[in-house]
């Protein structure tokens, strides 16, 4: 008959309760803070993205400045092209994009600045162009230039 008394220790309703809802708070609190470093991966990633971008295009304009002679924008088309005795290279310049013959830049860009000799121009003939991306990118500039040829200042 002793057996019968012993009682069985467990949890009661309201310990469990109190249990259940530190869970839940502590769950609560993890996906919180999970959504947050979500979206800073997501921001890193697209600031990534745009760095890379800008590199490229800046690496390809600086190949195709110090590789072709003659560099002309047309401001009605905006298009520079870039040109030598056998081949030449062409940019489309865009709001949101560059397109350099199969490659496309998705970059927010200003109006370029074109140069000759130092002084600024609106199309023709160039030795110079910067570029500055949008506020979103932070206004970043890029500034290419190439070495001017004797016969240009022979004229």
């Amino acid at each position: 008959m002793n057996s019968m008394k012993r009682k069985i220790h467990g949890f009661t309703l309201s310990e469990m309760m109190v249990v259940l809802v530190i869970t839940v708070i502590v769950v609560g609190l993890a996906f919180s803070v999970l959504r947050l470093v979500q979206r800073q991966m997501g921001a890193i990633g697209t600031n990534y993205e745009n760095t890379t971008e800008l590199n490229l295009l800046r690496q390809a304009l600086w190949i195709d400045f110090n590789t072709y002679p003659y560099l002309y924008y047309d401001n009605n088309t905006q298009v520079l092209r870039c040109e030598n005795d056998i081949d030449f290279k062409e940019y489309t310049f865009a709001k949101e994009w560059v397109i350099r013959e199969k490659d496309t830049f998705n970059l927010p860009l200003k109006t370029p600045l074109l140069f000759v000799d130092g002084n600024e121009v609106s199309g023709g003939s160039v030795d110079a162009l910067q570029l500055i991306t949008s506020k979103e990118l932070g206004e970043k500039t890029i500034f290419i230039h190439q070495q001017n040829a004797v016969d240009e200042y022979m004229n």
